[in-house]
């Protein structure tokens, strides 16, 4: 992305925006570091101190192709500034040392390998299906690859397509396994199937449970390492954080003081504006599909009626919980009514 083709020359001084994700996984649960990135298609400039937003085209395959070249030297520069390569016309990949365990182990998570146990050093197992094998080679639009490297620009949303942004979000934030296709098979072996099968028709990864940790031993960063990162107008320390973030013009919204008074259990904000911060209830029934709002024993709407913090009295309450009647003994509450010992109320 360039000044000129969102219309702007350089003394604009215009700015766009980034929140990088490093992802360290593969589909196959293999150490696979790759940034997942959510980029601004145009850049922002200030104008009698408000933002206004310059939107730029979808780039075509020549500035794709032309970008990636730039990454992949300075990639390949910045490892050979470190230490990390060696420059050799005949040897064009990277040669990984075992320094130790953990390098040991990342090193075989890369290349597919069997980490420890008895067969460490062969190839992990894999189930096919020869049905499922994909012939195809049509190139996806939007994605150019080299040598290894590939970039991928084919996502976009509008402003307005929220729910679209929050599938995009979700999916550059997942976590690297799936629960629901992790299973265990009859030989005692760690199963993993696969969301979309390998152009070869392998559709699971199998392990045996040593090498199954020394996976996930593989995919863990090393300590302090921040896996998401803000740039340009995002970052924040930019001049343009406050008038481009929603609610971050507000001075009060970035201290970082410790409440001196609980605070409320909805919040103040416009519920409707598709910005508005969500509530911990709707955070709860995001993240864990727990929707506190319904009543368990009637279906009833629950009204949030106090927070409680202090950890004697919820020691209280819940010892309370324990004496009381079974579900089926408890009689639904009249409209408007609070019961006296319980913090949610059917209404």
């Amino acid at each position: 992305m360039t000044l000129a083709s969102a219309g702007l020359t350089r003394a604009s001084r215009g700015r766009t925006g980034v929140v990088t994700l490093i992802q360290r996984f593969g589909s196959a649960l293999n150490l696979n570091v790759h940034l997942h990135m959510i980029i601004l298609d145009g850049v922002y400039t200030l104008e009698s101190n408000r933002p206004r937003f310059h939107q730029v085209n979808a780039p075509d395959q020549q500035h794709l192709e032309k970008l990636l070249n730039r990454i992949i030297g300075r990639v390949m520069r910045r490892l050979v500034k470190d230490g990390l390569l060696i420059p050799d016309q005949n040897q064009p990949w990277l040669d990984l040392a075992d320094t130790d365990t953990l390098d040991a182990i990342s090193a075989a998570s890369t290349r597919y390998r069997v980490a420890i146990g008895p067969g460490a050093g062969g190839r992990t197992l894999t189930l096919k299906s020869s049905g499922l094998q994909r012939t195809d080679t049509q190139p996806k639009p939007f994605t150019v690859d080299r040598d290894g490297f590939s970039l991928n620009a084919a996502v976009a949303c509008q402003p307005h397509q929220r729910q679209r942004l929050e599938r995009l979000c979700r999916y550059v934030t997942r976590p690297a396994i799936c629960l629901e296709r992790l299973t265990t098979n009859i030989d005692g072996k760690v199963s993993y199937e696969l969301k979309h099968p390998f152009g070869d028709g392998t559709t699971h990864i199998l392990f045996t449970p040593q090498d199954f940790l020394a996976r996930l031993a593989a995919l863990v960063p090393r300590p302090r390492a921040n896996l998401t990162r803000y740039h340009g107008v995002f970052a924040p320390n930019s001049p343009f954080r406050r008038a481009v973030v929603p609610g971050s013009a507000n001075p009060a919204h970035n201290k970082r003081k410790k409440p001196t008074t609980p605070a409320p259990a909805e919040s103040a904000v416009d519920r409707d504006s598709p910005t508005a911060p969500l509530t911990w209830a709707e955070r709860l029934k995001r993240v864990f599909d727990i929707d506190v709002s319904v009543c368990p024993l009637c279906g009833g709407t629950l009204r949030v009626i106090a927070d409680v913090t202090d950890p004697d009295v919820i020691q209280t309450i819940l010892a309370h919980l324990k004496q009381r009647a079974p579900p089926h003994a408890v009689r639904r509450q009249t409209p408007g009514q609070v019961p006296q010992n319980d913090l949610f109320a059917a209404s």
